[in-house]
C-alpha cells in the first residue's frame, strides 16, 4: 500500500496522542494532590508550559487543534440540552442566576481591563520589545 496514504492519519494519531497523554498527566496530578481543579485543565496548563519550553508547536498538534477547534460549537450542544432540561429549575431561580452572571461579567471586565493596563505600563517601562526607552 501507498506510504503517502498512512502519512495524514499518522500525523493525527501523533498529535491526539500527545493531547491525550498532557490530559492524562493531568489527571493524575489533579488525583495524585487532591487539587480543586479539574485534570484536564492541568494538563492543558502543562501542554501550555511545554510548548512555552520548546518554544512552538509541532505540525501534528497544530493540525489535531485546528481539526478540534473547527468542530468547537459542538461542545455547547450538551449545555444547550441542560439548559432545556432543567428550563422550569432556571425559570424559578432567574434572578439569582441573572445577577451572578450581570456581576460576573463586570468583574471579569474591570479585572482583564486593570490586567491590560497594568501590563501596558509596564511594557513601556521596559521599553518594548525591542529593549529602547
Amino acid at each position: 500500500m501507498n506510504e503517502n496514504v498512512w502519512k495524514p492519519k499518522m500525523k493525527f494519531l501523533h498529535g491526539i496522542t500527545w493531547l491525550l497523554l498532557f490530559q492524562l498527566a493531568g489527571e493524575v496530578l489533579a488525583i495524585l494532590f487532591n487539587w480543586p481543579v479539574p485534570g484536564p485543565v492541568i494538563g492543558m496548563m502543562l501542554l501550555f508550559v511545554a510548548l512555552l519550553w520548546r518554544g512552538q508547536s509541532s505540525d501534528a498538534l497544530d493540525e489535531v487543534s485546528d481539526g478540534l477547534l473547527s468542530h468547537l460549537s459542538l461542545l455547547f450542544v450538551p449545555a444547550g440540552v441542560g439548559i432545556m432540561v432543567y428550563f422550569h429549575r432556571i425559570a424559578s431561580e432567574w434572578l439569582p442566576i441573572g445577577l451572578t452572571l450581570l456581576f460576573s461579567t463586570v468583574i471579569t471586565m474591570v479585572t482583564t481591563a486593570w490586567v491590560m493596563q497594568w501590563m501596558q505600563r509596564r511594557w513601556t517601562n521596559k521599553g518594548g520589545a525591542d529593549g529602547r526607552k
